[in-house]
């Protein structure tokens, strides 16, 4: 069974840039597409970027296209949200995700695996 932990969160200055990363445990991370959600405080959670097992496909949010850029290293069972342009609007606990399948990201409470979240905080 494949676990995630999401890691890099903490405080950063609007404009910045920065780096989440999930490291997945269990021999099968490379089987699974990785992405990223997000809640910020008094939001709904709202999906961020994902990206097939392979790294062949990425889909973003409107709101970080061009901004952020997920990708993964499947020897290191790790998966990566880099981050530039920060504004203050994208401070939230960012939640790794994964999947077999890239379309389930559409439908997050069908999503096989989640991790903890990390706290990014973007500040003026």
């Amino acid at each position: 069974q494949v676990q995630l932990v999401e890691s890099g969160g903490g405080l950063v200055q609007a404009g910045g840039s920065h780096r989440l990363s999930c490291a997945a445990s269990g021999p099968t991370f490379s089987r699974y597409a990785v992405g990223w959600f997000r809640q910020g405080p008094g939001k709904e959670r709202e999906f961020v970027a994902a990206i097939s097992w392979n790294a062949g496909s990425a889909n973003y949010a409107d709101s970080v296209r061009g901004r952020f850029t997920i990708s993964r290293d499947n020897v290191k069972n790790t998966a990566y949200l880099q981050m530039s342009s920060l504004r203050l609007e994208d401070t939230a606990v960012y939640y790794c995700a994964a999947d077999l399948r890239l379309g389930e990201f559409l439908f997050p409470d069908r999503l096989e695996l989640w991790g903890q979240g990390t706290l990014l905080t973007v500040s003026s």
